[in-house]
């Protein structure tokens, strides 16, 4: 849906006009974006049912450059949205009408490698994917690898706290970020971490990874990276249905097994990934399981061993274990391709993302089919089963007069069935605009107040990505004032639980 705004009076044009005019003087060349058909490509993220097109978008080539904006912004009270490669699909990077889109993808430089410490320091607009290629000549690679890591920013998966197909072994984006460089909204740059692990100061960083872009701009990343592991072998076992596929998903965890990474996909999943990229999936199956082991040939041939064993006394009907490097890599491409797949067989799909405990798989994968019924609309789901973390991908055809209302309804049924088996409303695509409402399902209004004053202490006047994660903004004001001392975030008024 595109949201309309109404038509700006004369003054909102002058504002437009002085704000251009200054961005434009620091700035100077292309690197500012006013001409309406030339702001149509900015309009939305990958969060497509949501358009709007930005008042502007500047394309700074500096950190210097970004100081010198989110200063100007500070002093004269703009809205700014900070956006990387526009991959999010929670709404996080939707742009506002009367706020500058601030756009990261000139940053785009690996500035270091140090294969001794393990660490590369990369400029936020450099592709998940080439940090791997960087390095890989090496024996080395980044771990997380979100299906979109072609195309998707580090500085998008340090707001959103990406994942990705390995993230059960190798952990989130948190997990594997060391260090930022930030501008803040007045303009200053802050260092946060470094090339070491565990800071003996306020952690930051923490806070940083995963917030969404409204606490500051990431001008620079210090990430892990790894050597790769002397073995690593896939097999593909397929089940009868889904539930049996979730207790299979179960047991290898309960019984000590910590695969590379375990993931799930249903039978509309499977076909529409066959059909895309033809890697010799079993068609005959309900659901398939992908289980990747890795680390000393003698410790994967046992796993997989275990793995099939386990697979076998829950009624998996096909087991193939990956007989080569290439094999592996084509059980892995279906995968990767699942999301563009489903669009070979619906007009639109609606993706949805809520983490779940590994126990209750099966029991939710009911509840969806139930609530496909309900809605008359299908689901194919494909989805991280190693860590919980679901992608149920709903089908609809925006042409339709009130599909997409019911895809909504849906995909909020699905995310308030996460939390009431104790799970959480998002794993990795954060919350945005797309779960904003849905927070209170999760937290009391005590603990919004408290997160909102975490944002006040870096954005006081909450000109940072406004509209998106909190359902009530309230004015800092109102909250009281959250400061550093001795080390740690003092809350006025702390809450007693």
């Amino acid at each position: 849906m595109t949201i309309l705004m109404p038509a700006p009076d004369e003054a909102t044009l002058a504002k437009r006009e002085r704000i251009i005019a200054a961005m434009r003087a620091i700035v100077p060349g292309e690197g500012v974006i006013d001409d309406a058909d030339a702001l149509r490509p900015w309009e939305s993220d990958g969060l497509t049912a949501y358009r709007q097109p930005p008042m502007l978008v500047v394309l700074p080539e500096t950190v210097e450059q970004i100081s010198a904006i989110l200063r100007w912004c500070y002093d004269e009270r703009v809205k700014v949205v900070p956006r990387g490669s526009g991959t999010s699909l929670s709404g996080g990077a939707l742009p506002l009408a009367d706020a500058v889109l601030l756009g990261l993808g000139k940053f785009k430089r690996i500035l270091e490698i140090d294969y001794d410490d393990r660490i590369a320091v990369v400029q936020p607009g450099v592709t998940n994917l080439a940090i791997s290629q960087a390095v890989q000549d090496r024996g080395f690679y980044y771990a997380p690898d979100p299906s979109s890591q072609i195309a998707c920013s580090i500085g998008g998966n340090v707001a959103e706290n990406s994942g990705g197909v390995h993230c059960l072994k190798y952990g989130l984006t948190t997990n594997n970020v060391l260090g930022i460089e930030m501008v803040l909204m007045d303009g200053e740059v802050v260092r946060l971490g470094g090339g070491y692990l565990d800071p003996s100061e306020l952690d930051l960083l923490g806070v940083v990874v995963g917030s969404e872009g409204l606490l500051g701009v990431v001008t620079e990343v210090t990430v892990r990276i790894l050597p790769r592991p002397e073995t690593a072998r896939a097999v593909l076992v397929g089940f009868v249905d889904a539930e049996s596929a979730g207790a299979c998903v179960a047991q290898v965890i309960a019984e000590g097994i910590i695969p590379a990474g375990m993931e799930m996909m249903d039978r509309p999943a499977i076909h529409a990934a066959e059909a895309f990229v033809q890697v010799g999936y079993p068609l005959d199956v309900g659901a398939l399981l992908i289980v990747e082991v890795d680390g000393p040939a003698a410790e994967c041939d046992h796993l997989i061993v275990e793995i099939a064993r386990i697979a076998t006394d829950n009624g998996a009907v096909t087991t193939r274990v990956s007989r080569d490097e290439s094999e592996r890599l084509a059980f892995w491409a279906g995968r990767k391709a699942a999301f563009p797949a489903v669009g070979r067989i619906s007009p639109d799909y609606y993706c949805m993302d809520g983490t779940i405990p590994r126990r209750r798989l099966p029991d939710v994968l009911r509840r969806m089919e139930e609530l496909s019924a309900q809605y008359g609309l299908g689901v194919a789901n494909v989805f991280h089963a190693g860590d919980g973390n679901l992608h149920p991908l709903i089908l609809y055809d925006a042409n339709q007069p009130g599909e997409l209302d019911r895809a909504e309804a849906f995909g909020n049924d699905i995310l308030r069935l996460c939390v009431e088996v104790g799970g959480v409303l998002t794993g990795e695509h954060g919350v945005g605009i797309e779960k904003r409402d849905l927070m209170p399902e999760m937290f009391s209004q005590e603990d919004l107040q408290q997160q909102q004053r975490v944002k006040c202490a870096f954005d006081p006047q909450l000109l940072l990505n406004p509209g998106k994660v909190f359902p009530t903004l309230h004015r800092c004001a109102e909250l009281g004032r959250v400061h550093v001392h001795k080390g740690k975030l003092a809350f006025p008024e702390l809450p007693r639980f």
